[in-house]
């Protein structure tokens, strides 16, 4: 495995985030569509969840266009985190707009129940958003494949610096189960003739789409306050320093991740050189070597002592 895939991973977040946009956007239409003809409020919960999620694409896509921002004297350091920032702004939206709101329907249902019109037009336009969003969350997997480096889903969600993938995973995983239960409600109010289950099924989409938010947003919050890069990508960094034969002793790695950049800061003890041009030179190879190791790393700072 290259030390470089590490940490630039190649995936195309973008993609992802444009896939997700088309598919929520003919999404939206045919479940608003649908809840407006048969009166299901499962449905109009799902068809205000891909409204919302539609929007969400649209702020992701704007966090990643602003995230390549060049550094100013006012953000020396560049503007990669504002991706987070956008990010977080997702899981709100996902949590309040998609989550609240579908419990807000299904709780009004309940308590004032009513007869769903045609309900094979909603089987319908579900069993199409099911179809849809299925392929958005293939196209999602496709490039985070190019990142997990053989871990869990679980673990990838759990150490991924790439909000913008781990929100559109998280959204495309949320709608796709969301259907599943909508799809699920409407056909057993249609076999029972009980709205009841209707209402239900929306509050059980509402219920979904909190978790989903409350994990994004602990992920995303986490990215916010300022992680360090991946655990395995720091331990390469820390091998590639240890093994390099101008670095005797590396005392301290310390990492921040601005979005698609990387700052890096090291204490070590270097090999005796000699003079203190000799040093300087060396450190000079050592930062050469390691930002061709690993192309992500945007700012390195160096320093050389005899202690900790």
């Amino acid at each position: 495995m290259a030390r470089g895939c590490l940490l630039s991973g190649g995936a195309d977040s973008s993609k992802s985030v444009v896939y997700a946009l088309i598919a929520n956007s003919a999404i939206a239409l045919a479940k608003g569509a649908a809840a407006a003809y048969t009166l299901s409020g499962a449905m109009l919960a799902e068809a205000i969840h891909s409204l919302a999620d539609t929007g969400n694409q649209l702020l992701l896509l704007l966090g990643l266009r602003r995230a390549k921002r060049p550094p100013t004297p006012d953000y020396p350091l560049g503007y990669g985190k504002e991706i987070y920032f956008w990010s977080f702004i997702v899981a709100l939206l996902l949590f309040s707009v998609g989550g609240v709101f579908s419990l807000y329907e299904g709780w009004h249902k309940l308590h004032d129940p009513q007869p769903l019109n045609a309900p094979w037009v909603a089987i319908a336009v579900l069993a199409f958003a099911v179809v849809a969003e299925g392929l958005s969350l293939a196209g999602c997997l496709r490039e985070i494949n190019k990142v997990r480096q053989g871990r869990s889903l679980w673990r990838w969600f759990r150490e991924t610096r790439h909000s913008e993938l781990l929100v559109v995973f998280g959204e495309d995983l949320a709608a796709l189960l969301g259907l599943c239960v909508a799809l699920l409600a409407v056909l057993v109010t249609m076999v029972t003739g009980n709205p009841v289950y209707d209402a239900l099924g929306s509050m059980a989409i509402g219920g979904l789409l909190i978790l989903v938010a409350i994990l994004v947003g602990a992920e995303v919050k986490a990215l916010l306050v300022g992680q360090g890069v991946e655990p395995m990508v720091k331990q390469a960094m820390a091998d590639f320093l240890r093994q390099h034969p101008e670095v005797d002793v590396v005392f301290n790695l310390v990492t921040l991740q601005m979005g698609e950049d990387v700052m890096v800061a090291v204490k070590a003890r270097m090999a005796p050189q000699g003079t203190d041009t000799a040093l300087v030179e060396a450190i000079n190879r050592v930062e050469a070597a390691m930002r061709k190791a690993f192309p992500q790393v945007t700012w390195l700072f160096f320093e050389p002592d005899n202690n900790d």
